[in-house]
């Protein structure tokens, strides 16, 4: 479940119409890097075969729980696929951060202690920096 401090939850109608309509398509690129068939991933995730098919079609909007569910399907943090929906939108963009919370070979706990830590070392990188004293 996404943390309030990664995320900002936009209002409905401000979903980004670019982030809406490749859902689908990302849905099925993660399906495909898994190795997991449409239907292997439909029954992880608890949806029927034809609507998963029509989500990656882009012909069905997935509510936020069904993306949590494909989410946990393909063990990717919800957080990415709800960004990707339009429906949160991350704070901080980092390359990073991103290539943790898509890696395919990690649990959903493994991601969120690799942010974890990631992100202690940019802010102790920050307060280090903010010590530092120019000396004439």
């Amino acid at each position: 479940m996404p943390r309030h401090s990664d995320v900002t939850a936009l209002v409905e109608g401000d979903r980004r119409p670019s982030e809406s309509q490749d859902i689908g398509a990302f849905i099925r690129a993660q399906r495909e890097a898994a190795q997991v068939s449409i239907r292997q991933l439909a029954e992880r995730a608890g949806v029927s075969n034809p609507y998963l098919s029509q989500i990656e079609r882009g012909l069905r909007k997935p509510s936020a729980e069904v993306l949590g569910q494909i989410a946990r399907g393909l063990r990717l943090s919800a957080e990415v696929l709800y960004a990707r929906a339009g429906i949160l939108e991350l704070k901080q963009g980092s390359p990073v951060r991103d290539a943790i919370l898509t890696a395919p070979d990690l649990t959903e706990r493994q991601r969120e202690v690799l942010v974890e830590i990631y992100e202690s070392f940019l802010a102790n990188n920050a307060t280090a920096a903010d010590q530092v004293v120019d000396v004439p």
